[in-house]
């Protein structure tokens, strides 16, 4: 397989963590978005130019974080299982992903754009309006994690591979310091070796993106 993805993007690293948990390898290409030849080169292998892209072994193009994971975990009965096989709880762990990504990970990933930017640039009311979206998940993410050890139960899953990288930001813009549950639930996400992996490949990357 080649996978064609960022270091950086929280989005491939919540796939990342996904290979990582299931043991499974891949051709790495990383994509620079910002560089604008690599730009257009990406642009002739995904019209879109969205990262992450999963190029299967039989060369089927699959884009889309959530389903890159669902084709990983659905064919390669390795590793963990990553959406659980009781259609209920499956349901239940879809659901959770998509909210952590929408709700959690793009108000984290704006809220970093904004504060890149000086004071003068900055959008007040997108922030308000982002923290507001946060405060909102971080009560229902406590809430998930308040009787578990991972947001869907027991079992580590999609779901807590959409959390980890928008909590590793999240942290530094939105802190969640009052949220015990969160917090406890934070570490034993930075005990996973495969989140250890993710960030220590993207450690050099992270600190000057945020510098």
């Amino acid at each position: 397989m080649k996978l064609y993805y960022n270091p950086l993007s929280t989005y491939s690293q919540k796939v990342l963590i996904a290979f990582y948990e299931k043991g499974l390898s891949f051709e790495p290409f990383i994509v620079d978005l910002r560089n604008k030849a690599a730009k257009q080169s990406y642009l002739k292998i995904n019209p879109l130019g969205k990262i992450p892209l999963l190029i299967t072994e039989q060369n089927r193009a699959i884009p889309e974080s959530s389903i890159i994971i669902e084709y990983l975990d659905m064919n390669y009965l390795t590793g963990a299982t990553l959406l659980p096989r009781d259609s209920e709880m499956s349901r239940q762990a879809r659901l959770k992903d998509r909210m952590y990504d929408l709700y959690l990970n793009n108000p984290v990933v704006n809220l970093l754009f904004e504060n890149m930017k000086p004071k003068d640039r900055q959008d007040p009311c997108l922030m308000v309006r982002e923290r507001e979206t946060l405060n909102i998940m971080y009560d229902r993410l406590n809430d998930d994690l308040s009787n578990h050890s991972w947001t869907n139960g027991e079992e580590f899953s999609i779901a807590d591979c959409a959390a980890a990288p928008a909590l590793f930001y999240g942290q530094r813009v939105h802190p969640f310091s009052k949220y015990p549950a969160i917090k406890a639930y934070f570490s034993r996400l930075m005990g996973r070796t495969s989140l250890q992996k993710v960030l220590g490949e993207a450690e050099p990357l992270v600190k000057n993106f945020l510098k």
